[in-house]
């Protein structure tokens, strides 16, 4: 299963996909805009205010410079990064070594700008007089910093949106993966379900009863019209699996009439919890199989569902005396598929058990974590 298209692969490693351009470039215009108003304020704050009680010091020449060196600032910001955007196709190495070469230019002609804006504004004389190598060179160092801060905080944002999608397409790659197992867990049933069902038809046809045939027939195209419709999704509530339930016991009580009865204990709060779909209904189906067809005086089947804190938990039980070592087989069947399932979604949260009741029969608990829609 392959989640990433051949435009995709051909990407350079920070290349930015189509689709996470609007989200970078609001990301960007808030970054830019945050940014240089941090930096006017640290200039303001640590340059600006001590100067305060010196003579002579021009206030208003200070802050219009500070504007003009902020605004400058985020125009050579700006022009870097869509300089970056047009070259980051390019092999990683060969990117950041222009995009640094780059900033370094830029850099330069900050403060060649910052140099020549204080000259003017703050001094009144021309932008190039009484210039010199150190106070230059003073300058420089920190112009270099402030562009190389922002070309790695821009390289920072696009490693940072590649990371974001790889990371999408490893959920979604998983999640995918995670439904697939589900779905034929599912599909593993129905089958088994469709053999017995029909076997049982089969057998009131051969038996010349036709009406008993033809009605448990006609609950069986409910069951199944009733699942496919809340099945779509991989869980469905309480209440709908119980719903399923009733209508596959209604099919089996055609068949066993009076030998066979129901026990419902639902707690209102459990009918709304979610459970995997399908989940309770092989586990009936192996009790009515295994512990109420081989005994002729038949039995009770007893479904309970209950909230404890956190947690959901559903017994069924039943009260027949059929061959134990069978019993336990066919559960083992149905328990291993339902545990598979159970296991996929949940992680090994949760617990499934199955008990012999005292007073004959079997007891099989599911406890699974308490979530509703």
């Amino acid at each position: 299963m392959s989640v990433f298209t051949p435009q995709q692969s051909e990407l350079a490693p920070l290349e930015p996909e189509s689709s996470a351009l609007p989200h970078l470039s609001k990301q960007f215009w808030s970054l830019q805009i945050a940014g240089w108003l941090g930096y006017a304020a640290v200039v303001f704050l640590a340059i600006i205010q001590p100067q305060f009680d010196s003579p002579g010091f021009n206030l208003t020449g200070q802050v219009i410079n500070l504007g003009v060196e902020s605004l400058s600032g985020f125009a050579l910001s700006l022009i870097q990064w869509l300089f970056i955007r047009r070259i980051i196709h390019q092999p990683l190495q060969r990117t950041l070594f222009i995009s640094f070469l780059s900033a370094a230019l830029l850099g330069l002609i900050y403060n060649i700008i910052k140099l020549a804006s204080y000259k003017v504004i703050v001094h009144d004389q021309r932008w190039d007089q009484a210039w010199n190598m150190l106070e230059f060179g003073g300058w420089l160092l920190f112009s270099l910093t402030t562009m190389f801060v922002w070309t790695s905080i821009f390289f920072i944002m696009l490693y940072n949106s590649r990371l974001q999608k790889e990371h999408e397409r490893l959920l979604r790659a998983q999640t995918q993966a995670k439904d697939a197992q589900l779905q034929m867990l599912r599909y593993q049933l129905n089958p088994h379900f469709m053999f017995n069902t029909m076997n049982a038809i089969s057998t009131l046809i051969l038996k010349e009863d036709n009406d008993a045939a033809s009605e448990m027939l006609d609950k069986l195209c409910d069951f199944f019209r009733h699942s496919l419709e809340a099945t779509e999704g991989s869980r469905i509530s309480l209440q709908e699996e119980v719903r399923l339930i009733e209508l596959y016991l209604a099919i089996e009580k055609v068949r066993f009439g009076a030998r066979l009865s129901v026990c419902y204990s639902l707690d209102p709060d459990a009918l709304k919890a979610l459970v995997p779909n399908m989940l309770c209904q092989p586990v009936v189906e192996n009790a009515i199989k295994y512990a109420i067809e081989p005994s002729k005086q038949g039995g009770e089947v007893s479904i309970s569902a209950k909230r404890q804190g956190q947690q959901l938990v559903i017994e069924i039980s039943d009260s027949g005396t059929g061959n134990d070592s069978m019993a336990v087989k066919g559960f083992g069947i149905g328990l291993n598929n339902a545990k598979s399932r159970l296991d996929v979604m949940y992680s090994g949260n949760f617990t499934i058990s199955l008990n012999k009741n005292a007073a004959g029969g079997n007891t099989v608990t599911l406890v699974l974590p308490y979530e509703v829609d």
